[in-house]
Parts: structure tokens; sequence; C-alpha cells
């Protein structure tokens, strides 16, 4: 049977009973052309141009391991505003420590931890699987090309005049109304 997972575009399973428990596991991840087609279509951009991931696997005490690494890539996405294909550079260090014995979280409501690179750890640690995590977690939400403004949108039917957000504030005539009603100002008691 196969370590690798299919649905996942770059992998390389590493079995943690198999890795070196007193030296580190390095690797240097470059996924070809037809995998950064695939990572794109994963993660919903339009390209990935480049991506290297390169670090190492160490142990950290008896049974812990320390993952840590550094992600490059450059990405296209569309803008979000105009749909212009927008470039941008990634740089990113990335950092999982993975805990033999990680307390399970008690209770309905779960607090996230001050260290948020604890995972438990796995039989097997795939760096492939933790490099697409990481340039998901980097991509820009809502990328901007040069210029680009993001304008109000104004809609009405024909014949009305649109309403805008300037003439929809609640409370923005309350003071013109109050001297017009001849309630004494607050601020001068």
């Amino acid at each position: 049977m196969s370590d690798i997972d299919p649905s996942v575009p770059l992998s390389l399973p590493l079995r943690v009973a198999a890795l070196a428990s007193r030296k580190p596991t390095r690797f240097d991840l470059k996924p070809d052309t037809k995998a950064r087609a695939l990572i794109a279509a994963l993660l919903g951009i339009s390209a990935v141009r480049e991506m290297r991931f390169k670090g190492e696997l160490r142990p950290v005490g008896r049974r812990d391991w320390l993952l840590e690494a550094n992600l490059a890539a450059v990405v296209e996405q569309p803008c979000s505003v105009t749909l212009v294909p927008v470039v941008t550079r990634i740089a990113e260090p990335v950092r999982r420590s993975y805990l033999a014995e990680m307390p399970e979280p008690e209770g309905e409501e779960i607090e996230i931890p001050e260290d948020d690179t604890q995972e438990p750890l796995p039989e097997v640690i795939d760096p492939g699987a933790v490099a697409i995590e990481a340039l998901a977690l980097a991509l820009p939400l809502y990328p901007r090309a040069e210029g680009a403004a993001l304008e109000a949108a104004v809609f009405a039917p024909p014949g009305v005049t649109p309403l805008r957000d300037e003439e929809l504030r609640p409370f923005a005539g309350l003071a013109g109304l109050a001297q017009k009603l001849g309630t004494p100002d607050k601020s001068e008691s």
C-alpha cells in the first residue's frame, strides 16, 4: 500500500518510526509544472508559477518532532475588484511542532493555544501537505491590481434617485432636529 495520498498534488510522506532519532531529515520540494497546476486548482487560484519548500524535520526530546522550513512561491490570482491577474511573491517561514503527548481539549468550548504550531504526532508527517497548507494560509484574501479601487455600487429602479450611505446615517440629523425643537444642549449645562 502506498503512503502517497492521490488528492495531495505535492507529497513526501515520512514515516516517523523510520526517521533517524538523532539527526534531522532534510527535504527540498520543488513541484513540477503539472503539480503546480494541481496545487493552483486545489487552492482555487489562477496559477502557481514557482514554488519551493525547503527545510528539515528533526527530533526534539525523546518522542516529539519539529518541522522548520521556508516556503517561497509566486502565485497568480484574479484581482478582487477588476479580475485582472495579480502576481504575488510569497516568502514565509513555516514551523510545526508534533507532540507525542498533546493534551486533548476538554469541554464544549475550546481555546486556541498560544502556540498554534503544535499538532498531535501522526504516524506519517508529509512536508508536501504542510507546504500546501502554508501556501493556502499565506495567500492574499483580496488581491488587488495596482490602481484598482472599490467604488460604491449604486442601484435603483429607473426614475428613482438611489440612496447613498451618507443619506442613511440615522443620527446625523439629530443635533439639527434638537435645535429646531428648542431642546437645550446638554453640553451647555
